[in-house]
């Protein structure tokens, strides 16, 4: 997680870098990290968890932007769920790309501004555990949900078929919407606060992650 969160910094940098030696100052770009809670299953099976995004995008005007926006959300299952549903070594991640319209604020207070944001996207959740087999005489577990296991004649909640339980992705389309606030530090750097709200329609589930961002935006 450290490798991804310092490398989606510096390409960031590269980016603002790049674009601050250019003639054109409509470009926006924007690198953070923080901390995410999540509802329904994230909030049963995950809890809080760490993540990084990055994005860029163009200024349409004072008011208006759009971005394109990438995100990194961690969704290794909580300690007490790995050893209770026998998911030990267990991890999972969901990774995000939105296209994204902001709203600026057109008035400030002091030098704080404020902007809402909303979007959609594609959302792809994996997880993996290492590689063990149930039959139909075990006993099922509500985290397994995410595993895409199957059952007898297809219906769920009857026997599971014997299977290989080891790893299994989904992706789904979704929205966010949420705000923030700026506050302008040099050379047209500002540091950023931000809420989200992300919700996924996976065919199994809706995954629902709340990000709150602590970043920077050139």
């Amino acid at each position: 997680m450290r490798n991804r969160i310092l490398l989606v910094l510096f390409f960031c940098g590269l980016m603002a870098s790049a674009s601050a030696q250019s003639k054109f100052n409509r470009f926006i770009w924007n690198a953070g990290v923080g901390l995410g809670s999540g509802r329904q299953d994230v909030a049963d099976f995950v809890g809080n968890s760490s993540f990084v995004v990055a994005g860029g995008g163009m200024k349409l005007n004072r008011f208006f932007s759009v971005d394109a926006e990438y995100m990194y959300y961690n969704l290794g299952f909580r300690q007490s769920v790995k050893q209770n549903q026998f998911l030990n070594g267990q991890s999972g991640h969901m990774q995000s790309i939105s296209l994204d319209g902001i709203v600026n604020v057109p008035k400030h207070l002091y030098k704080i501004g404020a902007y809402g944001i909303f979007g959609i996207g594609f959302y792809d959740r994996s997880v993996s555990v290492p590689g063990f087999q149930v039959t139909g005489a075990t006993q099922y577990q509500s985290a397994w949900k995410w595993w895409d296991l199957k059952w007898e004649n297809d219906r769920p909640g009857t026997r599971l078929v014997t299977q290989w339980m080891s790893s299994n992705s989904k992706i789904a389309g979704g929205f966010n919407y949420g705000g923030g606030i700026t506050y302008p530090l040099h050379n047209k750097t500002k540091i950023y606060m931000e809420w989200r709200y992300h919700r996924a329609y996976q065919s199994d589930s809706k995954t629902i992650v709340m990000p709150f961002t602590v970043g920077l935006r050139w």
